[in-house]
């Protein structure tokens, strides 16, 4: 068996989900996107303003975090991808629920944080928003503004539950090799402890 956990978190609309299903495919490991999780999950739910939108990505982080509970039982490699919110910022500590299953199943934690200038994350956000992938369970209902956007970013940064964590700067998307880092998470997978 092979405990390792790969985490991509880190700021809104910064390529996370992109990477996480490319890094799955590559490597032929497990991976559970927070959004589209609550896509599914709400699937038979019509969810009409951003305050039940709110309460269903609760619901979200638990049910992800259930079925990743029952993948590490197997001792094999996952991957979790979310904008995983640290200690203050909701009711729940999600950073200390995944640090907790890493630590109930002795797995060990790579961690890519992705961040960037919130002025071009912020651009991507609305086109985002507009796109039909995105889905009722995932949208705001009214724009952001740039300093809520900001300020939601910024109260990402303290995530941290142990072991290697690599920060991308994704502002310039395009110009990132991320073949490179699937490399890099292929030896980590393949590491010993």
């Amino acid at each position: 068996m092979n405990r390792k956990i790969i985490i991509i978190e880190g700021y809104l609309a910064s390529g996370k989900s992109t990477f996480a299903r490319l890094l799955s495919k590559k490597l032929n490991v497990p991976c559970l996107i927070k959004d589209t999780f609550k896509i599914a999950l709400c699937e038979s739910i019509q969810i009409s303003n951003r305050e039940e939108g709110s309460r269903f990505s609760v619901v979200t982080f638990d049910a992800m975090m259930y079925v990743t509970e029952r993948l590490m039982e197997t001792g094999y490699p996952v991957i979790i991808e979310g904008n995983f919110v640290p200690a203050g910022i909701k009711q729940k500590d999600e950073a200390n629920v995944i640090k907790e299953l890493v630590k109930k199943y002795n797995y060990s934690p790579l961690t890519y944080k992705f961040k960037g200038d919130t002025k071009i994350l912020y651009k991507r956000y609305i086109e985002r928003e507009k796109s039909f992938e995105r889905g009722d369970a995932n949208r705001d209902f009214e724009e952001i503004p740039y300093d809520k956007f900001n300020t939601d970013c910024r109260n990402l940064k303290p995530f941290n539950i142990g072991g290697e964590v690599i920060i991308i700067d994704t502002s310039d998307y395009e110009s990132i090799d991320f073949m490179s880092y699937i490399e890099k998470t292929q030896i980590f997978i393949n590491e010993s402890f």
